[in-house]
């Protein structure tokens, strides 16, 4: 078997029969990470078997190989973390492949986030579930955004250009902003979240605006995801409390002996 370097395209087939294999699909924090590695195909009498893709010369975030050669993969995995010096592998748990290879090598676990999807209960007729006035943003809020958010958002000007943000005014007061992020990877799906303004927190702003998104989804025919850092309790309870569940975890494993 043999390796070679390769853009996305290559693979596209390879990719698409990897998701089709979750147990459940991850959102676009984890999407980011992928798309900015490097992939690299694997070949086995001149066929495609396999890939996997590596961020910044050091992350692991993809391995997969068609299951009639993953008797294969645990001496390719370790050849791959040896061969490219691989100090950390990003995981989904509900990737099951790359999860139980992760777990053969006896990797330091360490836990990185939540992945969120929709449980289905239909929340909007729950006293304060009115997500008020949500459009999408314009340039003209721009400092609005800005002055709430800080730089949680990136580049707010071409978020806003391909609407991705949505915000919530009470007369002249932003109250919140919520964010859609369509799935390059995954189809059907988009990566819902949303900021408060700090003056608004625990009024139940946030979660309105989770609700508002999830029906936004819904009615363009996209299924809702999300995410939070592991350690974020405040954004879990909104997103539990908006109806959104998790079974799946982000982690972030170190490889022992590597660890740079």
């Amino acid at each position: 078997m043999v390796t070679r370097a390769c853009g996305i395209e290559e693979i596209q087939e390879l990719l698409q029969e990897y998701i089709k294999g979750l147990s459940s699909p991850f959102d676009t924090f984890l999407e980011q990470y992928i798309l900015a590695s490097q992939f690299y195909i694997i070949l086995s009498e001149n066929a495609s078997i396999g890939y996997y893709a590596i961020h910044d010369h050091s992350l692991l975030t993809q391995f997969y190989l068609h299951r009639p050669h993953q008797r294969h993969a645990q001496v390719l995995l370790r050849r791959v973390l040896e061969e490219h010096q691989v100090s950390e592998v990003f995981v989904s748990t509900g990737d099951e492949l790359l999860l139980s290879l992760a777990l053969d090598h006896d990797m330091a676990i360490a836990k990185q986030a939540y992945f969120f999807q929709d449980s289905g209960l239909d929340l909007t007729s729950d006293p304060g579930s009115d997500p008020g006035m949500l459009r999408p943003a314009e340039l003209a809020d721009l400092e609005d955004i800005q002055r709430v958010c800080g730089d949680f958002l990136g580049s707010v000007a071409l978020r806003i250009q391909k609407g991705e943000l949505f915000t919530c005014y009470r007369g002249s007061e932003l109250l919140g902003v919520g964010i859609v992020e369509r799935s390059a990877l995954i189809e059907g799906t988009a990566s819902i979240g949303m900021f408060t303004n700090e003056s608004y927190r625990h009024q139940g702003v946030g979660r309105s605006i989770i609700l508002w998104l999830k029906a936004w989804c819904h009615a363009q025919g996209i299924r809702p995801l999300s995410g939070c850092w592991y350690y974020n309790e405040a954004s879990k309870r909104t997103l539990e409390s908006a109806g959104m569940v998790t079974r799946t975890r982000l982690l972030r494993m170190k490889v022992v002996g590597q660890e740079g």
